[in-house]
């Protein structure tokens, strides 16, 4: 039969629906949820993952794991299974968590979507990454400022809606500098 999606209100509320992934005929007020997950070491560097090339949709770009939420799954369980089968890294432990969603409306595409974002705190090396070839053509540890250059070259997917979890990581490592400087 397939993956099948909840479908969820405009409050993000579960409605009892569902529908087949990808199967975009989506009623006004309508939506699927899927999630991002991102995971920050302690150098302040990100696991971002390139497409590979075979994908019908930005094959190339740059991004952070996720995709849909599957039908009873929880986002958390969604995230957490999407990280695991793009990276083979388990974030179902790590530090951190849900930072906040928000809501794309496409009703000219009828592909109307909830994301919820995630940030995961680990001290993760090369040797734990595992890519899924389907998915994924490689992988980098970027700093936020290097993820923005990508971002402004049009190359990383998402960023606008995803950026201020890059953001608070270069405020969070500036200001030990800025009061060193007023003192």
């Amino acid at each position: 039969m397939g993956e099948i999606w909840d479908i969820y209100d405009v409050n993000k509320q579960l409605t009892g629906r569902t529908m087949k992934r990808n199967d975009w005929n989506m009623k006004d007020g309508d939506y699927h949820l899927t999630v991002l997950g991102i995971i920050k070491r302690p150098d302040n560097t990100f696991l971002i993952t390139q497409r590979v090339l075979t994908k019908a949709w930005a094959p190339g770009h740059w991004e952070v794991s996720g995709g849909a939420c599957q039908a009873g799954e929880t986002s958390f369980q969604a995230v957490c299974r999407e990280v695991l089968e793009e990276t083979g890294v388990d974030v179902s432990h790590a530090d951190g968590g849900f930072e906040f969603s928000y809501r794309r409306d496409n009703p000219e595409e009828k592909d109307n979507y909830f994301v919820d974002i995630y940030k995961f705190n680990m001290d993760i090396t090369e040797a734990d990454i595992h890519l899924q070839t389907e998915e994924t053509a490689g992988f980098r540890f970027a700093t936020a400022e290097e993820i923005k250059a990508i971002a402004d070259r049009g190359e990383f997917l998402h960023y606008d809606s995803i950026r201020k979890v890059f953001e608070l990581s270069l405020i969070h490592i500036s200001e030990p500098t800025r009061r060193r400087g007023i003192s």
